[in-house]
């Protein structure tokens, strides 16, 4: 098994419930607490737990690539590498020890969102459907043949680690059932169109910017994509003071449409809306925030956030300077 992190536990745990045997763990090396990013699947340490109650050996290279690296995958004699979130993109030299090459635990509707985050570009870029995809790993990045595939639906308001978590479960359950088939002879493999292909990078902080001038359906489908990280960030603007940065955390959309007058992240006021923290947006339309934490600040409701900090006409969010 190679894998890091939640989205991986579920196939690691599954495959100690076959009749295979499990020869050894191949994981992401420990890092200090504040280094834990990126998504659900950045946290390695359930890994290495299950991992200790089966008695399976562990291996912790920094590059599985190098030739320590291959030495030691090559010493567990693996028969075939089952891989889901590991972190490393995987040279010819490694896939080439096992005997059955390796598969691949993806979380996209292959071949839509090959690489890092497919979850979280899924949801940024509004998909109601996503799913898991098992492929036979190449050299190429997500591009092997497909061996199984199954579809499920976003939820309108589901975040990214949400839907990893949902997803984990049925990439567990094809995955093995891709074994059985590997270990029978019955697989049977599907090119990818890739005409079709689009591409899912590797999220930053810099993805979590907020930009008030799109439209508020697509700020909250990335207000929600980028949970639990990098989270989305805007900054609130205040006239004579400095730009504070605040991360939103939950928000819903409004289609509109707005008055003339308002401009793309200009907080918004009227009689009815004295505890709301509305937002202009790109199109006309507008966004509702309900959870969002200042900078060295717990998160809050948008209610106390709008008591604590006496909101005045021409406040707005934006970028750090305007």
């Amino acid at each position: 098994m190679m894998g890091t992190g939640t989205f991986a536990e579920p196939t690691f745990n599954g495959l100690f419930g076959g009749r295979h045997p499990v020869v050894g763990l191949v994981t992401q090396p420990d890092r200090p607490r504040g280094q834990e990013r990126g998504s659900t699947r950045q946290a390695e340490r359930g890994m290495l737990d299950i991992a200790r109650q089966h008695q399976v050996p562990v291996l912790q290279p920094d590059s599985i690539n190098t030739p320590e690296g291959i030495a030691g995958l090559r010493a567990f004699q693996p028969d075939l590498l089952v891989v889901a979130a590991y972190g490393q993109i995987l040279s010819r030299d490694v896939l080439a020890v096992p005997p059955h090459g390796g598969i691949n635990v993806h979380a996209s509707l292959l071949p839509k969102y090959r690489g890092a985050a497919p979850v979280a570009w899924a949801i940024y870029h509004g998909e109601t459907r996503t799913g898991v995809t098992i492929i036979k790993m190449s050299v190429r990045l997500d591009a092997g043949d497909m061996l199984a595939q199954e579809a499920i639906g976003i939820g309108p308001e589901e975040t990214a680690g949400e839907l990893e978590a949902r997803l984990a479960p049925v990439g567990a359950r094809l995955a093995l059932r891709v074994i059985e088939e590997i270990a029978s002879g019955s697989e049977h493999g599907a090119k990818q169109d890739t005409a079709a292909a689009t591409k899912a990078p590797k999220l930053t902080k810099e993805h979590g910017l907020i930009d008030w001038s799109r439209p508020a359906t697509d700020v909250v489908n990335q207000i929600r994509a980028m949970q639990p990280w990098p989270t989305a960030y805007t900054y609130y603007r205040r006239r004579n003071q400095e730009a504070l940065r605040v991360i939103v955390h939950k928000a819903t959309a409004s289609a509109g449409p707005l008055e003339d007058t308002a401009l793309p992240g200009q907080i918004l006021f009227s009689s009815d809306r004295s505890s709301r923290l509305m937002v202009g947006a790109g199109q006309g339309s507008e966004v509702e925030i309900w959870e969002l934490q200042p900078a060295g600040k717990r998160r809050m409701s948008s209610a106390e956030f709008i008591r604590g900090h006496r909101l005045q006409e021409g406040d707005c969010f934006g970028r750090q300077e305007p």
